[in-house]
């Protein structure tokens, strides 16, 4: 949850009130925010130089209030205060508007098709006539840097640029050139480098250099000029020293490039919409066009409001309170969003829904139904009991699980925890198989090679855990009772979890008897009969040959005609990959044809 610092003094004023610390935390938990901490900025200081020094009655009041992570137009002092305004019945809910302007008279982005190669997607406006102070300076700024870690993922998905457009010339062109094809001044800077020269300068800087990744092995780099051939911005690095914002700025152009271009429309629609109040002409904000390659033009902000048809039923029933709809529209009303409640043929009440560009986190009827709950006050909703009551219960494949858990530690098996995540080596090769591409969830971007692919078997979370105490007493016995990920093409997202049991020995000798006297006992707790082959009313083994067990000394476990495990001596091979000295024995088994039996 990210937490927004404003000064006390001036979120009360923009307020119109002030409020005790006791009324004020109450009216954020009205609205379902918190007031995490109050402090002064030079005890953040002194706390970061672990001085201890005491604090002075003329230190500015901080507030460091905790807000939604989906909440963007919270994360600025103006947010905040327009919110709160909207919610106590001081303001109603603006209405934004993009400027009616001669076409000839709209600024223009032309789009190179290189830029198609390192980042796709760019989205601009202006906010004209602005009037900036230090606090609403240092706000606007702030609000970039709140953005562009919480949304913008550190500037990965979007990168955000602002410029002094009376220091420009358009039309303007979003191009994608190499390196040393770029010079510009860069912001804070005085020296003119070359865009190469520029990011082994920034290797150096605590802010800029985690941010170097993004471009720096792209055989080009984006970059913003205008027309006459200015650098406005290294995107996503750095903006150019020459457009740079003042407190003296009075129209400033907005640009927002990005790989993910719904993030780049809501990056753009949040600070023109906080900021846009400021303007001359209050909440209005002059368009941009942005031409791409394929002549398809484009008009940025899109600042139209999304429509939604809830009906009043979800909303009462969800939140389990009686509500007149008179007052769910009030209370929709004081979350910022325009309600009309209609009757539809059948007799249903709905609620005709418009959504304020500044609530991008409104996607579902559930997220209204949410806002209505929040207006109304959880500790207002009365506590029922459901008219038709039932016990709860425990799913059957985590009562069975408890079982197995339990009984198998009775047998003498300690409980370990590994990672569902392994190396490829590790789920194929180590354990002498071969990938088919049909079974196994590879993951697309792994953070390091330990957590390349989800396990389709709990074999290499034992093995390792062994591996990594050979110098404990034998013999050593250890089971795990947890997921295996499947590929799946009739699940939704592709792909399945299926619960197993494993267990592993290791000794002087394999402990083959070990693990074929548990698989007796599991079979036995579980209530299934061993039968003799071919009957479906129990269950029976019959050899294997897995590439993972040593030949002969294996078996299939076969439950109503199905195989739902393995167990056996594991091949010696497996066992020096993992580096383990001692042979082992391992049975593997699927817990879930138990949980319906």
């Amino acid at each position: 949850m990210p937490t927004v610092s404003v000064g006390r003094d001036l979120l009360f004023e923009a307020l119109g009130r002030s409020y005790t610390q006791e009324e004020f935390e109450s009216l954020c938990f009205d609205f379902g925010i918190e007031l995490d901490d109050v402090t002064t900025e030079k005890a953040i200081i002194r706390k970061e130089k672990h001085l201890e020094e005491e604090t002075s009655e003329d230190e500015e009041v901080i507030y460091k209030i905790e807000v939604s992570a989906n909440r963007y137009d919270l994360l600025c002092i103006e947010g905040l205060a327009q919110a709160l305004r909207i919610f106590i019945g001081v303001d109603k809910i603006p209405t934004y508007k993009v400027v009616d302007m001669p076409k000839d008279s709209v600024l223009k982005m032309h789009v190179k098709p290189e830029t198609s190669c390192v980042r796709p997607f760019i989205v601009c406006a202006v906010l004209r006539g602005v009037t900036f102070n230090e606090a609403r300076y240092n706000s606007f700024i702030d609000l970039q840097d709140r953005l562009h870690q919480n949304i913008c993922r550190k500037r990965t998905l979007v990168a955000i640029g602002t410029h002094d457009l009376d220091t420009l010339k358009g039309p303007f062109t979003y191009e994608a050139l190499p390196p040393s094809d770029i010079n510009f001044v860069p912001l804070k800077q005085v020296k003119s480098f070359r865009a190469d020269e520029l990011m082994e300068f920034y290797k150096g800087d605590l802010k800029l250099k985690k941010f170097l990744h993004i471009i720096e092995n792209s055989p080009v780099y984006p970059v913003i000029y205008d027309s006459n051939r200015t650098v406005l911005s290294l995107p996503p690095i750095i903006n150019g020293a020459h457009s740079a914002i003042r407190l003296e700025t009075r129209n400033v152009l907005i640009e927002c490039t990005a790989t993910d271009l719904t993030k780049a429309k809501i990056v753009l629609n949040t600070m023109v919409t906080m900021f846009s109040v400021y303007c001359e002409r209050k909440f209005e904000v002059e368009p941009v066009e942005v031409i791409y390659p394929d002549n398809k033009i484009h008009i940025y902000p899109d600042l139209s409001f999304s429509k939604f048809d809830v009906p009043l039923s979800y909303i009462t029933n969800s939140i389990g309170a009686k509500l007149e709809p008179s007052e769910v529209i009030h209370l929709l009303n004081r979350m910022q969003l325009h309600g009309r409640l209609s009757e539809s043929s059948d007799g249903v009440h709905h609620i005709h829904l418009s959504v304020p560009p500044t609530r991008s986190d409104i996607l579902h009827a559930c997220d209204v139904m949410e806002d209505v709950a929040i207006a109304y006050g959880y500790n207002k909703i009365p506590k029922t009991k459901p008219e038709t009551f039932t016990q709860g219960r425990q799913q059957p494949l985590n009562q069975i699980t408890d079982l197995i858990r339990l009984e198998v530690a009775m047998a003498g098996f300690s409980e370990v925890l590994t990672w569902i995540l392994c190396s490829y080596k590790e789920n194929f090769s180590m354990l002498n198989r071969k990938d088919d591409s049909k079974t196994a969830v590879i993951i697309g971007n792994p953070r390091s090679s330990d957590f390349e692919v989800a396990r389709t078997s709990m074999m290499p979370g034992l093995l390792k855990t062994v591996g990594h105490n050979k110098d404990h007493p034998r013999p050593i016995k250890i089971f795990e009772v947890g997921d295996v990920v499947l590929l799946n093409g009739e699940s939704d997202v592709g792909a399945v979890n299926r619960r197993h049991l494993a267990a592993l020995y290791c000794n002087a000798n394999s402990g083959f008897e070990v693990i074929h006297g548990l698989v007796d006992r599991i079979m036995d707790i579980v209530g299934v009969p061993i039968v003799a082959a071919g009957d479906e009313t129990g269950y029976y083994i019959r050899p294997s040959s897995e590439p993972e067990f040593f030949p002969g000394r294996q078996a299939s476990i076969i439950f109503k005609g199905k195989q739902i495990g393995a167990f056996g001596i594991v091949h010696p091979e497996v066992l020096t990959k993992f580096d383990i000295p001692d042979p082992c024995s391992f049975v593997e088994i699927s817990l879930e044809p138990f949980s319906w039996t």
